[in-house]
């Protein structure tokens, strides 16, 4: 797994994939589950490796490019769609987990790296998100329905 180029950190459904199937990346998530969803489509996230991305089972400098999608919902039922879609962040914790997953996709890139994040603020600003990293960011996209959904690079130095 490790010959590939892109790290899916937590890739849950691979939503934003064009090949779902993409043998240049890894694929991630702390969850492998099933769902059969208000619409009767079939929710599938079944990850490469099950791993939590704030401790990745990779070694330093390995990845050019790695992609952090982590769920952005603090409030959300334990049966509503949008968790199982997205996933839910600890409401105690998200804070500190976050801010290992950015430390631990720096960690895991290799010099001048690429990371990809996405952040929707639905719930949470994207401005207290960036304060989680020291890394500034190079360029950023807002899109959605409500410009919601922040597409941000970093290049780690």
């Amino acid at each position: 797994m490790t010959d590939a180029t892109i790290l899916d950190m937590c890739c849950g459904s691979r939503m934003f994939w064009f090949d779902k199937q993409d043998e240049r990346a890894v694929f991630s998530d702390i969850r492998a589950e099933q769902h059969e969803l208000c619409d009767g489509r079939q929710l599938v996230i079944s990850p490469d490796l099950i791993a939590d991305f704030r401790a990745l089972p990779f070694a330093d400098n390995t990845f050019p490019v790695a992609v952090f999608d982590p769920p952005h919902l603090e409030r959300v039922g334990d049966n509503a769609w949008m968790g199982k879609k997205y996933g839910k962040l600890n409401k105690e914790t998200w804070r500190e987990d976050l801010s290992a997953g950015f430390a631990e996709a720096f960690r895991v890139l290799r010099p001048h790296g690429v990371l990809i994040f996405k952040w929707n603020e639905t719930q949470i600003p994207v401005s207290q998100i960036l304060a989680l990293t020291d890394v500034k960011p190079i360029i950023g996209q807002r899109t959605g329905k409500s410009d919601k959904t922040h597409w941000i690079i970093f290049i780690k130095e």
